[in-house]
This record gives structure tokens, C-alpha cells and sequence, in this order.
């Protein structure tokens, strides 16, 4: 669900946002300046800098933006007054993606569960794509671009990640991003501007638009991601309350009917992602009854999981199959299995379809994490076959096949080690094939990423397989014009 500007969802290794980290301090600092602004830096909601002997308070996320020129009431910065010349010891670090949790609580859900059904047919094929809610910042991705490369009339499914769960909770993310940004009528799906009075604008009324133009088209609101699972242990304690907070957040009177179900996207139940989780093999199938129980038949209920398939893994440890017996689809994220997180190598494609000579893992590859699933009696159509929409790649590389050692993480537009696919495509062609999956070496720079080709063999394994359809993260990594998911739609 990469991710990392996206988030890391790779089986077994810890990958850290590569924006611009800067000192910053919390907002409750007083006399204290703040480190200086800087045009480099990513700020978010809640971080302070200091600019001409003052202190400034971000409401949202902001780089080169300067909070001398950006301070109005409806600009991002707030004057937090004056500073005394000193500094106050950094608090926190910047990510690429918001990490503070909502100021307003959702309102009360209804008290009646909702009487629409979804209309998909269970049993067609589903193809399903991660919009992410910051991808309207420095990407300019915004829900327009889904319509526009003509991947709205593909999909069947959007994955709007992320919710958050603080506290063990379900909360919104990035309430600006969500619902409160102002779009024009250049920007807007439907050519119309929002007003600064009505009632919901951001992404949240975008997908709106694009419902309302594509009447087929569901959207799941996914909570998690590599970066905020952490909420996740303390839900495992209480799932009751845990859905009720997510129901009460998917179906806010705002937006309910924006959203046609949930996705729980825990990395990784009694296992360790960013952070350890110890709540047991029981604890992922517990969450998930509960919110089947509470959400009803009539809500999609979704759920991204690791796709580690060695013997003893990730999948191993927690009970999925009771879990996922209660699920409309299963996504196991078959992609981010190796890459610059290990800086010197070996290089291999982050998403191999099969083993292959030389693997440096055993297990880590989509076809051993199918048939774990299967083996534990998960059913085929349930299982969506995971596809990564950019790659990984390492530096200082002098070997052209896998397996080559390297120096550290190749350049990325938005973090080192990772591009998307719509830039490697002619930045670094695809110069070779293992495993199912494609690879390429330029100058010293080794990538491993999927092809429209390489897609179009993954799609057929999966119809070999009887799989439920394809996933993808995510839609800004594709080309203007949709290669990639063009690939899936036509070969699914």
C-alpha cells in the first residue's frame, strides 16, 4: 500500500519516508524560535518554523511556501508571535504524508446501518486501485486526474487510504486534504468550484463527483498503512469500540455516501512493521468480526495483508483465514519484497511473480504468498493479485542481471530508492525479465518495476489461478493515459 511516500507494505523490511526531515517543534512551543523556515522542507499540521523573529504554526501541509507572504486566514501559516532568538529542542519529525489526527471529531453516525447494497457483482472480477489522500500536495494528483487518464471507467474499485488509528481508534487523516480543501472549477470532476460555505469539499466530495459520473464505481475508506497501523494493538483490545469508531467515521452523516465499506490495512497483526504488535494469532480475526458485526452484509469489508509466504512468516503468525472468512476480498500485498532498505544489495525486483535462481529470500514472491493463502483455505476468488504502479532501485550498481551489489538507494523525484513507473519508463527502460517481473540497469542505477508486459503475465497467472482480480498502488504512479492499468483492465 508503498508505500512510504506511499507506505511501505514490503514483507519483512522497514522503509522510512525520504521527504526533506527537518528539526521542527510542536506547536505548543512559546518564547523559543523555532528552527528557520526553509523552502526545502515538508511541514505538516501542527509544526512550527521561524521566520523573521517569529514563530509560524503550519494548519497544513506546506514546502516552499514562505510564512511571510502565506499568513492570511485562509493560508497555511498562522503567526504564533514572537520569538526570542533561542531554540527549542526538536519534538518530532516531518513525514511525507500527515500525521496528526483530526481537530473536529466526526459527527455521530446514524443509528440506522445504511439500506444501500453494493451494486459490483461478487463474483465478477474486481480491479482495484489506492487513490492517496496526499497526492494532492507535491504530486498534484487529485481525484480529477482518475477520470481524466481514463482509469475511472477501469477501476470497479477505489482504495482511499488512509484513515488513521490513534488511540485504537478510527480517525480521519488529513482533514484538510479530505474535506475541507477548496477546488477549483479547472480542478473539479465535474468543471464546478466549490463555495467557501458548503458543506463538504475536498477529496471527499471529489469522489463524489466521480461516483455520481461512474454509478458503478465503490470507493472503501482503507485505515492503516505502514505509518499509522500502530493504532491497531489497542483496537485488538477493545474491537467493539474499534468498529463503532469506524462506522461512525465511514458513514458520517458528511460523506456516508461516499463510501461503500471499509479496508483494514494492519502491517502486521502479532508481528512487526513500523512497530511490534504482540496481541495475539487471534487478534486480526477478532477486529474483523467485529466490524462485520457491526458494519452488516450490506458494507464492503476489505483487508490488505502481508504476502509473506516463507515458512514461518508474517502469515503464519496471526489467524488470517477465520479473518478473512468474513471479508468480501482479501488484498495480499505482493510487491515490496526487497529493495533499498537494503542499501548494498543483492538487487532484486521489489515484486517478483514467481521464485527464481538467486532469490535472496525464499518465500518472498506473489506466487508462494497465493498458495500459503490457499493452503490455509482462503478461496481463490477472494484473493486480489497486488501490483506496484513505480519501483525500486539502488546506486552504484556494476552488474546488469540480480543479484549485484550496490552502494546505497538510487534517486527517486520523491524519495530515494523508489520511482514511478511512469518515469522509469523512459528514465530507465526495462532491460531484462526475471521471475515475472522486469528489471532494468542504467549507467550504475539497477530498478526492478512491472511493465504493461510483465502485468499482462501476472494478470494471466491470476485468471490461472482463479484469483478475484488485481490490485494496484497506486493511481499517480501510472502514465497520464493509464499503460499500467490499461494492462490489468485488458488481461484481468
Amino acid at each position: 500500500m508503498h508505500k512510504t511516500t506511499r507506505r511501505a507494505l514490503f514483507a519483512g523490511a522497514v522503509v522510512t519516508a525520504a521527504s526533506v526531515a527537518v528539526p521542527v517543534v510542536s506547536a505548543s512551543a512559546a518564547t523559543a524560535c523555532a528552527p528557520a523556515w526553509t523552502s526545502t522542507a515538508v511541514y505538516v499540521k501542527g509544526n512550527v518554523a521561524s521566520q523573521n523573529g517569529h514563530n509560524w504554526t503550519a494548519k497544513w501541509w506546506t514546502q516552499n511556501e514562505s510564512p511571510a507572504t502565506n499568513s492570511t486566514e485562509w493560508a497555511v501559516w498562522t503567526d504564533s508571535g514572537i520569538c526570542d532568538g533561542g531554540t527549542t529542542p526538536p519534538t518530532t519529525s516531518p513525514t511525507t504524508a500527515p500525521t496528526t489526527a483530526p481537530t473536529t471529531a466526526p459527527t455521530t453516525a446514524p443509528t440506522t446501518p445504511p439500506t444501500t447494497s453494493p451494486t459490483v457483482n461478487p463474483g465478477s472480477k474486481w480491479l482495484v486501485g489506492y487513490f492517496a489522500e496526499w497526492g494532492v500536495y507535491g504530486r498534484g494528483y487529485h481525484v480529477k486526474n482518475i477520470d481524466t487518464s481514463g482509469s475511472a471507467s477501469k477501476l470497479t474499485h477505489i482504495l482511499y487510504a488512509f484513515a488513521n488509528t490513534t488511540g485504537g481508534r478510527c480517525t480521519i487523516g488529513d482533514s484538510y486534504a479530505d474535506y475541507e480543501k477548496a477546488y477549483t472549477a479547472a480542478e473539479s470532476v465535474d468543471g464546478v468550484a466549490d463555495t467557501w460555505d458548503q458543506p463538504l469539499r475536498g477529496s471527499f466530495n471529489q469522489l463524489r463527483k466521480l461516483k455520481a459520473k461512474y454509478p458503478n464505481l465503490k470507493v472503501i475508506y482503507s485505515v492503516g498503512g505502514w505509518t499509522w497501523s500502530g493504532g491497531f494493538t489497542q483496537a485488538a483490545a477493545n474491537p467493539t469500540a474499534f468498529a463503532d469508531s469506524c462506522y461512525s467515521l465511514v458513514e458520517d452523516p458528511r460523506w456516508a455516501d461516499v463510501f461503500d465499506g471499509i479496508d483494514i490495512d494492519w502491517e502486521y497483526p502479532n508481528a512487526c512493521g513500523l512497530s511490534c504488535d504482540s496481541s495475539g494469532p487471534a487478534a486480526y480475526a477478532n477486529v474483523i468480526t467485529a466490524l462485520r458485526n457491526k458494519f452488516g452484509a450490506n458494507n464492503l469489508i476489505t483487508s490488505a495483508i502481508s504476502a509473506d509466504g516463507s515458512n514461518g512468516g508474517k502469515l503464519d503468525v496471526a489467524d488470517y483465514a477465520s479473518g478473512i472468512a468474513k471479508l468480501d476480498k482479501v488484498f495480499p500485498m505482493t510487491y515490496d519484497y526487497f529493495g533499498a532498505f537494503a542499501a548494498q544489495g543483492p538487487t532484486a525486483p521489489h515484486s517478483p511473480l514467481t521464485s527464481y535462481t538467486g532469490i535472496p529470500t525464499a518465500g518472498f514472491n506473489s506466487d508462494a504468498a497465493i498458495q500459503k493463502l490457499k493452503s490455509k483455505g482462503v478461496p481463490a476468488s477472494k484473493i486480489l493479485l497486488g501490483i506496484g504502479f513505480y519501483g525500486r532501485g539502488w546506486t552504484g550498481v556494476t552488474q546488469a542481471a540480480p543479484g549485484g551489489t550496490a552502494t546505497g538507494a538510487a534517486a527517486g523525484t520523491y524519495e530515494a530508492g523508489i520511482e514511478d513507473y511512469k518515469v522509469l519508463k523512459t528514465k530507465c527502460p526495462a532491460t531484462g525479465t526475471v521471475g515475472g517481473t522486469a528489471y532494468a540497469f542504467c549507467g550504475n542505477n539497477w530498478w526492478g518495476y512491472d511493465t504493461p508486459s510483465t502485468i499482462a503475465g501476472k494478470m494471466t497467472y491470476g485468471k490461472n489461478q482463479g484469483l478475484g482480480g488485481a490490485f494496484f498502488w497506486e493511481l499517480s504512479g501510472d502514465t497520464t493515459n493509464g499503460e499500467l492499468i490499461t494492462a490489468i483492465k485488458n488481461n484481468v
